[in-house]
């Protein structure tokens, strides 16, 4: 079914406004993907602060070419969803999660990350990136690991000084 000029523009126009303004974008291929399990990903990209949509390849590469992004565009060939967000890391992460469930129906093809395309090999190393909250994590633990070995050496000299 057709649609019409005004609301391609208008489509255009949104892709374009959600191409400028997220930090990184992912593109998916869904083929396959059922649509429960299409509301479960809509559902736990939502809690994560990602926005999801499907657009008309053709509108998409348009609002792609307004938007400005730099570098080669991956091939987006089948059915194209994208993922984008303000995070950098979190679309890419979790659509990857979402990819391992789904066995086939749900693949990376290919992003944007700050302003420039990314092939899909990019995105899966940008996937495996943890979230910021656990790089945080692991740097507390780096830093606290020597203080604590410490600690705990410091505590057997005191037992076997006491004895």
């Amino acid at each position: 079914m057709s649609i019409t000029i005004d609301k391609k523009k208008e489509v255009v126009a949104d892709l374009t406004k959600i191409f400028k303004d997220s930090k990184s974008v992912v593109f998916y291929k869904f083929h396959g993907f059922k649509m429960p399990e299409t509301k479960a990903m809509r559902r736990k990209l939502r809690a994560e602060q990602i926005g999801a949509t499907v657009a008309r390849k053709t509108l998409m590469k348009r609002a792609l070419s307004e938007a400005g992004i730099t570098g080669e565009l991956p091939a987006l060939e089948g059915e194209i969803g994208m993922a984008y967000a303000v995070d950098l890391t979190a679309p890419a992460r979790e659509v990857y999660s979402i990819q391992k469930t789904a066995k086939d129906s749900l693949e990376i093809v290919g992003g944007i990350f700050e302003g420039k395309f990314m092939s899909k090999e990019e995105m899966m190393v940008i996937a495996s990136i943890p979230s910021q909250k656990t790089l945080y994590a692991q740097f507390v633990m780096l830093i606290n690991s020597p203080i604590q070995r410490l600690a705990v050496g410091l505590d057997q000299i005191a037992k076997t000084k006491t004895v």
